[in-house]
């Protein structure tokens, strides 16, 4: 038991050499080429070892029994490849930025976006681990938009300090879950800015909401902002093109003002709509229907990492 800390640390920190080290041969290739190397090494070397592929069958037997196996496998090696793509498009930079920058946006919400944007009223964009969730952050961004993100701190902190480097390098302002983060996401908010959130992780103490049809334990802050600071709630997301590298970014229609409860279940079924049309774009890899502990004094902050 003496040494299990220094284990775990070390560990934590092998990791990160391994991590970095793919980063780092991978930014090597021109940006087409990295991009589609990392997503098949991710889902060819990583997957199998890191338990993706078993975590993947799981969620689909339980959401999507009736899939064939041939489908089900195909998503074993789909799934992991656009998180590899997405990954190491987050770590390119200004490259990233040029192909997200070039992505159209369309979709209902987009009039009430604007609508917003006009008469000085905040907006929070909901999003989930989708596509590349950073797509939508760096496209707006680009168009002059006041938009930050909140953030939660990754459990290897060796990996989370590059990480959050280059994520803010795609823009700022980033907000760090805990009290001060919340603080200047709340004064953001309150000027005016535009907020993106991801939704679709478990969150301790959340609300037992359903997901695909089964309960998947759910945080209504999103919600609750919205409403506290006459927000607009707008879902986005960026679709992967078939190409593997261009996105388009759809924003769903506004929700509408309801209970925390109703407008987050809103948007739970607004991405499941979505995610049955590319089954292959959402992050499967992620334990989504844990059990509910009902603990409602420890919830926790919708955030933007994987």
């Amino acid at each position: 038991m003496t040494f299990s800390a220094p284990l775990s640390r070390l560990r934590l920190y092998l990791t990160n050499l391994v991590f970095r080290g793919l980063i780092h041969l991978a930014l090597v290739l021109p940006y087409a080429g990295r991009v589609r190397v990392m997503g098949w090494v991710m889902s060819r070397l990583v997957a199998p070892i890191a338990g993706f592929r078993r975590r993947i069958r799981d969620n689909l037997a339980l959401t999507c029994p009736d899939l064939s196996d041939a489908e089900v496998r195909r998503l074993q090696r789909a799934v992991p490849d656009n998180a590899g793509r997405t990954l190491i498009e987050i770590y390119s930079g200004a490259e990233f930025v040029a192909r997200a920058s070039a992505a159209p946006i369309e979709g209902p919400g987009l009039a009430a976006f604007e609508a917003a944007r006009a008469a000085g009223r905040p907006v929070i964009l909901v999003t989930g681990h989708f596509g590349n969730y950073d797509v939508a952050r760096a496209n707006l961004i680009a168009r002059g938009h006041n938009m930050g993100a909140l953030y939660r701190r990754m459990s290897n902190p060796y990996f989370n300090a590059h990480y959050v480097r280059s994520i803010s390098a795609i823009g700022t302002p980033m907000f760090e879950q805990g009290r001060r983060g919340m603080m200047e996401m709340v004064r953001h908010l309150r000027g005016g800015g535009i907020l993106g959130i991801l939704t679709d992780l478990h969150a301790h103490g959340g609300e037992n909401l359903t997901f695909f049809g089964h309960p998947a334990v759910t945080s209504t802050v999103t919600a609750e902002l919205a409403l506290k600071y006459d927000a607009a709630l707008i879902p986005i997301y960026a679709i992967r093109a078939d190409n593997g590298l261009d996105f388009r970014i759809v924003m769903q229609a506004a929700v509408p003002r309801g209970t925390p409860s109703e407008m987050t279940q809103a948007v739970n079924d607004g991405l499941e709509t979505l995610v049955r049309a590319h089954m292959d774009q959402w992050f499967w890899i992620h334990r989504r229907w844990k059990p509910w502990g009902g603990d409602q004094s420890s919830r926790t902050a919708p955030t933007i990492a994987p």
